[in-house]
C-alpha cells in the first residue's frame, strides 16, 4: 500500500488528490479523492493470477457520493482547481 501523504503539486496522482473517474463506457465522470495507490500490488499480480475476469486496478477512489471504486490510470484524471 502507499505511503504518500497528500496531493502532489507536480500534477502527479497521489493519495489525497481530487480526481474525476470515468465509471462507464458512456464516459460519465464522478468526483472523488484518491485513497489508495495499489501500483505495487498490481505489478506483483501481473500475469500470476491465472485469470482475466477480475483484473487488479491501480487506484482506490472514494467518490463524493460515498462509494469506493477501483480504477486504472486511463479512467482517472486529476480534477482541475
Amino acid at each position: 500500500m502507499s505511503n504518500n501523504s497528500g496531493p502532489s503539486s507536480s500534477g502527479e496522482l497521489t493519495v489525497g488528490t481530487r480526481v474525476t473517474v470515468r465509471i462507464d463506457e458512456e464516459k460519465n465522470r464522478l468526483a472523488g479523492v484518491v485513497v489508495e495507490d495499489f501500483a505495487n500490488e498490481a505489478a506483483k499480480a501481473g500475469g500470476q493470477l491465472g485469470r482475466d475476469w477480475a483484473p487488479v486496478r491501480r487506484w482506490g477512489v472514494a467518490l463524493d457520493d460515498g462509494r469506493l471504486v477501483f480504477s486504472d490510470d486511463i479512467a482517472v484524471e486529476q480534477k482541475k482547481a
